[in-house]
């Protein structure tokens, strides 16, 4: 029997559960903030003097106190598929003539359309009502654990409620849904981080997915983090609706988006689309589109999924926002390459979840093609919801005092001569000292996609610029060397300083490849890298070689082998190089974890990839491929084994399909590489 003490602290949690779901679930005040607090103190004070019944779906363990260090993997019993897209009435009627088609004749097909929340996928795990664990989708396939980051969020139940007149047993399942931030929530974290020098979000899906995996619980709750559940899965159940499930997430304390729509017909459908997309401006959150499902879970069993995504379900695109602005000024920055880019000033304008107050506008030729002037009016747009740029220009406002623009003569940073090679757009400084191609290198050295040195962004990158500490980013791996000096800046302090260095410590592992494409050699992306290197094998050789014999790699091009021997050709560069070997960075490929790669899928088999990849970019794919044995080419011929193809895959997969080559979607590729990473033939 449970103790008097027991009973107390059992008591004190159920209240404590129900205001979090009043207040934050249904939106409801129950209880003043000061009571509230009472109830936790009150709690708090027994947990601590009776530990051992401390129990992990408690209102106190909500935060935890250690980091996060490594993001543990997680397989999804069930694959988190991708939703096909469509974007217009016609691809909408399709997919309804497809679901007829597939079904017994007379089937009775009733739609669920739902908002489609623009945020991060979770996957929610209960065993006899207790969250056990939480993940990412990642590959769709296996994700990353993130259990100590979700707990934060008030929105997401710890214990279920009990369903006592539920048919269906509930003692082991998955909740799959959203995480998303608020709009006004988002420009609240936005301005915080900009009052502190720090780098702002471009939108609340990066600031809720960012959030997710940062190492830190404590910083994760002090986060405006939201959710809304919208998938209950159990392998030991089958559900006989999805708008079922919805009631029945709801009753268990789930926060579900009660927006959702029940249709008879894909007119209704349609329809309700349309009225999604007008009610987009005036909500609290972002949405990008309507999800269509089959309401039917023997309808959905019957129809299944391809490797790709559910026959069941369709996401319905809506249209990329746009807002009208004036542009003030057109401004010239300067990148890692020189490459000097034309940009607008704009009076600042709200727009798809942030403040718009620049836009990039490509080159010059793309300036004189739409004729965009300093004091037009123009409307812009965020490109897939998240680069802005301008779509065209207001003609009809245009007024006497619009300007023309032509590139600069200098380089607005340094001052030099700029150069505009033949045949080329774009103009160059080619003054490798400018402090702004000083920032971009760095900037780029530490990115994910090269070192990865977590903790060096662009605002710190900024200040070590500034105070003289990094001028190259051999300086990068000196920084040890002016620990007191980093501590002594404000906001950094001795545990920042201390992470940052570990992070640098940790870069050195990184493989040839990965080193290779960070050091910026121009035309030298992730895939061209991997070429290199797996042909040449280290960075001597790669200095060495002649332009015939860079010539003579796959998928190397006269542009690339130039550029290759021009930056080895310059002595600041190859001092800059050993002093990175000195500081231990990898610059010749480890012949290890062959026999782990040999006799899979990939071995000895040549890939042409196209169209957009959801998981990842064509690189990261390629470089997948290639380190399981594979090879990729660029073009598609007879000697072809397979095409990858991803979104709006074009002229490259019409091509296989002349020649009878294989194609392959995205979730083949992953399915693919998870059989390789396992050993599998």
């Amino acid at each position: 029997m449970p103790t008097a003490i027991e009973k107390k602290i059992e008591t004190l949690r159920e209240k404590i559960r129900k205001h979090d779901y009043n207040y934050f679930v249904l939106n409801q005040i129950t209880i003043s903030d000061y009571e509230y607090d009472q109830l936790l103190k009150e709690l708090e004070k027994l947990e601590a003097e009776n530990p051992e019944l401390v129990t992990p779906d408690s209102p106190t363990q909500r935060v935890g106190k250690d980091l996060t260090k490594e993001f543990k993997q997680v397989e999804h019993k069930v694959p988190m598929l991708s939703l096909a897209n469509t974007y217009n009435e016609e691809e909408l009627f399709d997919f309804d003539r497809r679901i007829k088609d597939a079904l017994p004749k007379n089937a009775k097909v009733e739609y669920i359309v739902e908002f489609k929340i623009d945020g991060a996928s979770v996957s929610l795990h209960y065993v006899d009502g207790i969250l056990r664990t939480a993940a990412t989708r990642g590959d769709g396939f296996v994700g990353e654990e993130i259990t100590n980051n979700v707990k934060t969020i008030r929105t997401v139940p710890l214990k279920l409620n009990k369903i006592n007149s539920s048919p269906y047993n509930l003692s082991d399942i998955e909740v799959r849904g959203e995480i998303f931030m608020n709009i006004k929530d988002f420009i609240k974290l936005n301005k915080e981080r900009e009052k502190n020098d720090e780098r702002t979000f471009a939108n609340p899906r990066n600031s809720a997915a960012g959030t997710l995996k940062m190492q830190d619980p404590k910083i994760v709750n002090k986060r405006p983090l939201n959710n809304f559940v919208y998938t209950l899965i159990s392998t030991n159940e089958t559900f006989s609706s999805h708008s079922e499930n919805l009631e029945i997430l709801s009753n268990l304390g789930f926060r579900v988006n009660q927006h959702y729509k029940k249709c008879n017909s894909i007119n209704e459908v349609l329809n309700i689309c349309h009225e999604f997309e007008k009610m987009r401006e005036n909500l609290e959150y972002e949405i990008d589109g309507a999800v269509i499902k089959v309401n039917s879970i023997e309808h959905q069993n019957i129809l299944g999924s391809i490797a790709r995504s559910p026959r069941w379900a369709v996401a319905f695109k809506f249209k990329a926002k746009q807002a009208t602005t004036k542009i003030n000024k057109i401004t010239w920055q300067v990148g890692r390459t020189g490459a000097i880019t034309p940009v607008a000033e704009l009076e600042p304008v709200f727009l798809a979840g942030s403040t718009i107050s620049r836009a990039t506008l490509h080159n010059i030729d793309e300036i004189r093609r739409k004729d965009i002037r300093e004091g037009d009016e123009v409307f812009i747009e965020k490109g897939g919801d998240v680069i802005p740029k301008v779509t065209s220009v207001i003609l009809e406002k245009r007024k006497k005092g619009s300007k023309k623009v032509n590139p600069p003569k200098l380089c607005p940073e340094c001052k030099t001569p700029l150069f505009n090679p033949p045949e080329e757009v774009a103009y160059y400084c080619e003054n490798t000292e400018c402090p702004a191609q000083i920032r971009g290198r760095l900037e780029h050295f530490s990115s994910r996609g090269a070192m990865d040195i977590e903790g060096l962004g662009e605002a710190l990158i900024d200040i070590f610029v500034n105070k003289g500490f990094l001028k190259t980013y051999a300086d990068i791996y000196d920084l040890k060397k002016r620990k007191d000096e980093l501590i002594a800046i404000e906001r950094l302090g001795k545990k920042s300083v201390e992470n940052l260095l570990d992070a640098i410590e940790e870069s050195k592992k990184k493989p040839f490849d990965k080193v290779l494409f960070a050091i910026g050699i121009r035309y030298v992306g992730t895939g061209v890298a991997g070429k290199l290197a797996g042909s040449l094998k280290s960075i001597d050789k790669i200095e060495k070689a002649s332009e015939d014999v860079l010539l003579k790699i796959e998928d190397i091009g006269p542009s690339i082998a130039k550029s290759v021997k021009q930056f080895f050709g310059k002595k600041t560069n190859l001092e800059i190089i050993d002093r990175l070997k000195n500081a231990g960075l990898n610059f010749e490929m480890k012949e290890t974890g062959t026999a782990a790669v040999n006799n899979n899928f990939f071995t000895s088999k040549t890939f042409v990839l196209t169209g957009t990849l959801s998981s990842f970019t064509r690189e990261e794919a390629s470089e997948k491929i290639i380190h399981f044995g594979g090879k990729v080419t660029g073009s598609v011929s007879k000697n072809t084994d397979y095409v990858i193809a991803g979104e709006k895959a074009g002229s490259k997969q019409t091509k296989a399909e002349k020649l009878g080559v294989e194609i392959l979607n995205e979730d083949d590729l992953l399915k693919r590489l998870k059989d390789a990473e396992r050993g599998r033939v």
